[in-house]
């Protein structure tokens, strides 16, 4: 069993994985750091900049393939590591899936509070809180299907940690 945590950019998927990975004495792995060693001395901008989508989302799905062998173990996906269908394969194996849901206009507050969003992820393609929306009611859908459990992503990460782990622990 692991815990596979989604969700779009800024819902804290970092934060609740380290809250997490603290509590269960599991390793907290994420798919954005495996992509970045597989590179070393690229962000994923840089990256994602060079090679273009294409080639960025093969290197993930690789990553995603590796990590997600792994047991007793947390893992946070890239907002976008869903999208192809082998990556929502091999996250829902063997793995409690959470989805981290916020609104659109929460994430846009999230993501314009935080000054580290343009040096250490992809850039939004310039659609500013509308490209949120819209990425949003792409990726929600799928975010949906994989998940095994859903949570309010504006609560703490005390908070959720003690939700997960209470639902991870639940006799089937």
């Amino acid at each position: 069993m692991k815990i596979v945590l989604i969700g779009y950019r800024g819902c804290g998927k970092s934060t609740l994985g380290r809250e997490l990975s603290a509590n269960l004495g599991w390793p907290l792995l994420d798919i954005d750091r495996g992509i970045e060693h597989k590179r070393p001395g690229k962000t994923l901008t840089d990256l994602w900049l060079d090679i273009g989508d294409d080639a960025f989302r093969d290197i993930e799905a690789a990553v995603v393939r590796e990590l997600c062998r792994l047991d007793e173990c947390v893992i946070s996906f890239g907002a976008g590591s869903l999208g192809r269908p082998q990556n929502r394969t091999h996250a829902c194996r063997d793995a409690l899936v959470v989805y981290l849901n916020m609104t659109a206009k929460a994430l846009w507050e999230r993501i314009q509070s935080d000054p580290r969003s343009a040096t250490t992820r992809p850039n939004l393609a310039g659609g500013g809180f509308e490209e949120v929306v819209q990425m949003m009611e792409k990726r929600d859908p799928v975010y949906r299907q994989c998940a095994n459990l859903r949570v309010d992503a504006t609560r703490s990460p005390e908070h959720l940690a003690g939700v997960v782990i209470a639902h991870m622990r639940k006799p089937d």
